[in-house]
């Protein structure tokens, strides 16, 4: 029983360090598809990961805010359906070309004959 709780903590502990540093790979997979505002990028976050990321809405804003103000991200404003117009996000030609390169050197790698064979020998 000991050793299942020690496993949990540190499983536990992993995993949050996981998915702070993914979040902004889970934000520019959202804004893929098309222009989204924060409750809609939050939603495919949660949704799109079977709900093992979640995130609060201050650490979307504060992420966007950060790679707006590099040009990576911008928004437009559009019509709220009840209330006021609200901020569409959307990656920038920049943040396309980031987001590809990325992809291209970080993600890809886990595609490989080598790597997937790795995690299957993991599995057992």
């Amino acid at each position: 029983m000991k050793k299942n709780k020690i496993l949990d903590d540190l499983l536990l502990s992993w995993e949050n360090t996981y998915k702070k540093g993914q979040l902004t790979l889970w934000i520019f997979m959202a804004l893929q598809e098309n222009k989204k505002y924060v409750d809609e990028i939050k939603s495919f976050i949660e949704d799109k990961s079977n709900g093992t990321i979640t995130c609060e809405e201050q650490s979307l804003y504060r992420a966007l805010r950060k790679y707006e103000h590099v040009d990576v991200l911008s928004y437009e404003f559009q019509e709220g359906n009840k209330g006021p117009d609200r901020k569409y996000y959307y990656m920038t030609d920049l943040g396309q070309e980031l987001f590809n390169q990325f992809v291209n050197r970080n993600i890809k790698l886990f595609f490989s004959k080598e790597i997937i064979n790795i995690l299957k020998l993991n599995n057992k």
